[in-house]
């Protein structure tokens, strides 16, 4: 069973066909992953990037990584 978490801010590329989602867990520390979708498969996002697992003190510190590890993500202004 998955931790339960919010996410607070999620951010798409030009495509919309990527996103990264910044999140909340339960126990208080904060995450980010990265997520992709076809258009052809109606099952929806799938992830991606492998960064779910990370944890990070604030959204601001999970933001600024997510910019650094997703190469796409330092061109969007959010």
């Amino acid at each position: 069973m998955k931790r339960q978490r919010r996410v607070l801010q999620s951010i798409n590329d030009e495509t919309a066909q990527r996103c990264v989602d910044i999140f909340l867990r339960a126990d208080g520390s904060f995450g980010f992953e990265e997520y992709r979708r076809d258009a052809e498969d109606a099952r929806g996002w799938f992830a991606t990037g492998g960064h779910e697992s990370l944890i990070f003190q604030n959204q601001d510190s999970a933001l600024k990584a997510a910019r650094c590890a997703v190469a796409w993500l330092s061109r969007i202004q959010s």
